[in-house]
């Protein structure tokens, strides 16, 4: 055993030190990782860093890196929840209309209007609000909120827009947006024919 470690250029003590401390590390690895099944059997979705702070709280002194490291070398990192809504569907059957602002100049308001539903947390659920902004000025003609994407909720903000402008102010008035399902559907282009 002496030749052989000293071909690699290591002591015979060197050799049994790392096979003590790569034991003694896989004993170490297989508490972890029962400690970190019994978690997840009682919370299935408990992230790395929840879990760290627990191991830690139940005094097993382990770094983050090297609780991560197991995890990941186990398959069993979690992948975390998005914390977004998603609120434009543009692959949908209805018609799309062709874009007509680029290279569009805004001389002045109500020459084009533009749509957008941004989302905004409510006591834990998401609420959609739709504004319609006048691209010249930036004033908000028209806006909503509403607990769902549908398009009711974006035809009561266009509503509200076509109330607070004159008949006379929206002629030749274009009407953009990202094209989702809620702009597309036929009772808000009948509305905004009219």
């Amino acid at each position: 055993m002496q030749a052989l470690c000293g071909l690699f250029g290591y002591t015979r003590q060197a050799y049994y030190k790392h096979l003590k401390n790569n034991a003694k590390h896989c004993l170490e690895e297989e508490i972890v990782l029962e400690r970190i099944h019994s978690y997840r059997k009682w919370m299935p979705r408990i992230g790395g860093t929840k879990l760290h702070y627990l191991m830690n709280e139940a005094g097993y002194r382990i770094s983050r890196k090297t609780l991560f490291s197991i995890l990941r070398t186990n398959s069993l990192l979690v992948r975390g929840r998005k914390k977004y809504a998603v609120t434009t569907d543009s692959r949908h059957w209805m018609k799309k209309y062709p874009n007509l602002i680029r290279g569009f100049d805004f001389e002045s308001p109500n020459l084009l209007w533009v749509s957008n539903i941004t989302y905004i947390k409510v006591k834990g659920e998401f609420a959609y609000l739709s504004l319609i902004t006048d691209a010249y000025s930036h004033k908000i003609v028209g806006y909503c909120l509403y607990h769902t994407l549908e398009s009711e909720g974006t035809m009561m903000a266009l509503q509200m827009a076509i109330e607070a402008t004159p008949e006379n102010k929206r002629i030749g008035l274009i009407h953009h947006s990202d094209r989702g399902s809620q702009y597309c559907c036929n009772d808000y282009v009948k509305l905004l024919k009219t």
